[in-house]
């Protein structure tokens, strides 16, 4: 079991067993750095007044010699939990990307997680009430699949964040990437190349997919490519990918350039794609978005426009923690920059291929 104890000021202390059979403690912490035990309880408590180099030493420190803060016993002893509960989607890789960056952040502020997961089996409802008997301080929801009714609800109980999804006219925190921009960047990257016949594979109803829809459509009217427009149906998943691959092939009708939702789908319609021996990018060149870590793979090699998951965990993080102290705020949206990573699954259309 863990340890309980504190200081004079309440904050409640845990660590492993050291080797002699004693468990580290503030103090030891304090001891290491050099500042006063105070000083390092306000660093785990996560309040004003500690600078950001001297908090990276003391949980630097901390690390070395194994020490935490028990959150059990911190909850007894204030009225807050100190832990963020995070919704995802299983199977999600984006997802995973963005949790592993908030733990990273959340533990910069003395706070924890607790993870819920939706899935086709498990809809976002029960994922969210399972995070609310945690006790919670605050939730984040990475892409939530519910109503702007139930989430107007769930903000009178506890602060809510979303990421990656949109819900004007909600007391709800945004936080998502310029989307608008994100498409521009990479239609702009294809039509600079001598595409026109360009191609969008839908998201339907993921996360960010009616921006993302709605910007290739103006972008395309835009060049003057109305006759052009073309969305294929999808789902932000490989399998979606490669339905559409095979739509095209049955239809004998494939674009000299597609641009997918999400790098999931793109990956599934490469793969069929080029099983059809379609060759990527001779033949047809292809964009993705996100930029998972299988989009770099040698065999791979995706185009993509890259969405920041280490700074939409950190808004995230930031306005959550930022609610609990001020709850009087106005909704809030934090909106990050994308950026185009040019791989190589794009290229110029091919010389014979007609306007």
């Amino acid at each position: 079991m863990k340890g309980r104890g504190g200081g004079a000021d309440g904050t409640p202390e845990s660590a492993e067993p050291s080797p002699n059979g004693r468990r580290p403690t503030m103090e030891d912490v304090a001891a290491r750095v050099g500042v006063s035990r105070a000083l390092v309880s306000v660093v785990f408590r996560g309040v004003p007044g500690a600078s950001a180099s001297t908090r990276e030493r003391v949980l630097a420190a901390a690390a070395e010699i194994g020490y935490r803060p028990d959150l059990a016993a911190r909850t007894l002893a204030s009225s807050r939990s100190r832990v963020l509960g995070v919704m995802l989607t299983v199977h999600n890789t984006f997802h995973a990307d963005l949790v592993e960056a908030m733990y990273a952040e959340a533990e910069q502020v003395g706070y924890d997680l607790v993870l819920s997961a939706h899935a086709p089996t498990r809809h976002s409802e029960k994922a969210v009430g399972a995070l609310l008997g945690h006790r919670c301080d605050a939730l984040v929801l990475l892409g939530p699949e519910t109503s702007a009714g139930f989430l107007e609800e769930l903000v009178e109980r506890v602060p809510v964040v979303s990421v990656g999804r949109r819900f004007p006219g909600t007391r709800v925190d945004i936080v998502n990437t310029a989307e608008g921009r994100a498409v521009r960047l990479a239609l702009d990257h294809l039509l600079g190349t001598g595409h026109r016949d360009i191609a969008h594979l839908d998201g339907g109803g993921g996360a960010g997919s009616v921006e993302r829809r709605r910007a290739y459509r103006d972008r395309m009217r835009a060049a003057g490519l109305a006759d052009h427009i073309r969305v294929l149906p999808g789902d932000h998943t490989e399998a979606s990918g490669a339905e559409a691959a095979h739509r095209l092939l049955a239809e004998g009708r494939v674009p000299t350039a597609l641009f997918a939702s999400n790098d999931r789908s793109a990956i599934g319609f490469l793969d069929a794609i080029t099983r059809a021996g379609v060759r990527v990018p001779q033949d047809i060149s292809l964009i993705g978005y996100d930029d998972i870590p299988l989009a770099g793979l040698a065999h791979i090699q995706l185009t993509t426009v890259r969405q920041d998951s280490v700074g939409l965990a950190r808004e995230a993080v930031r306005l959550a923690i930022e609610r609990l102290d001020r709850p009087s705020l106005p909704p809030r949206s934090s909106v990050l920059e994308p950026e185009l990573i040019v791989r190589g699954t794009t290229a110029a259309p091919r010389a014979d291929v007609d306007d």
